[in-house]
């Protein structure tokens, strides 16, 4: 049952821990106003309501919905990845990941399924269960799952200590069930007995993902980018995450396998 924007604006200000008057100055609005708007005593405007969401950094999907249960339309649509109208955006990706190349560029939507990628991340993908490589291939699953490419990560217990309080803060800001489900289910796999967790590098200021192929042990760091003034619902969801090589081994071994391949 779809709740009224009084209960979904609470909820989401008690997400965001903060209290009404917290939100009120924030926003630059009476804390009367929003109280009356929480217990129902006052329907907010279109443009009020979206003044609200930015204040709370509202996801665009959110929003939608906030404004239909105060009887106004959406105002964010969304379109498929291949819709025509997404055209510009997916060359520009698809540019990015192809430039990026000799090393692994992907691209994935805000569930973590894979929409893009260039041919080097085909180094995750060699000696997975096949299974996990049917579409929708969703890369926290393909990670961490025991018949991924978690029983090649010589470093596992640091990776999922990364991973899964960074899937469950995104659990909490969305308020996603479909993340929700899936925190729940990667937090269930167990790690390999032989698992080698190698102690903390004081110097070392990314997190490295060490990662054996080909009997050569790569060390990657990634970096995220996202489209920073999307109005479309799919392409506010969509991340590019480039993986970088931490050492010259990896790169080396990275230049060799993209030659081998062309």
């Amino acid at each position: 049952m779809d709740l009224p924007i009084g209960a979904l604006l609470r909820e989401w200000r008690q997400r965001r821990k903060l209290s009404q008057l917290d939100l009120a100055i924030a926003a630059e609005v009476s804390s009367r106003h929003i109280s009356f708007v929480e217990t129902g005593r006052t329907i907010p405007s279109r443009a009020m309501v979206l003044h609200l969401a930015e204040h709370l950094d509202i996801p665009l999907g959110e929003r939608n919905r906030l404004l239909m249960a105060a009887g106004h339309a959406p105002e964010f649509s969304r379109r498929e990845w291949d819709d025509p109208a997404l055209a510009p955006a997916r060359d520009a990706v698809a540019r990015v990941l192809r430039l990026h190349e000799p090393y692994p560029a992907l691209a994935v939507d805000r569930r973590w399924n894979l929409v893009q990628a260039n041919d080097c991340v085909r180094v995750f993908f060699d000696e997975v269960d096949p299974a996990l490589l049917e579409p929708p291939i969703n890369m926290m699953r393909l990670g961490l799952h025991p018949k991924g490419f978690a029983n090649r990560l010589t470093n596992l217990a640091q990776v999922r200590s990364f991973l899964l309080p960074r899937l469950s803060r995104q659990v909490t800001a969305t308020g996603d069930p479909e993340l929700a489900a899936l925190h729940q289910e990667l937090s269930s796999y167990s790690e390999p007995p032989d698992a080698r967790t190698p102690e903390p590098d004081p110097p070392a200021i990314l997190l490295p993902i060490r990662l054996t192929h080909a009997d050569v042990e790569l060390a990657l760091f990634s970096t995220i980018t996202t489209f920073g003034t999307a109005f479309d619902l799919t392409l506010d969801e969509i991340a590019v995450e480039a993986y970088f090589p931490a050492d010259e081994t990896t790169a080396a071994h990275l230049r060799r396998i993209a030659r081998l391949r062309r």
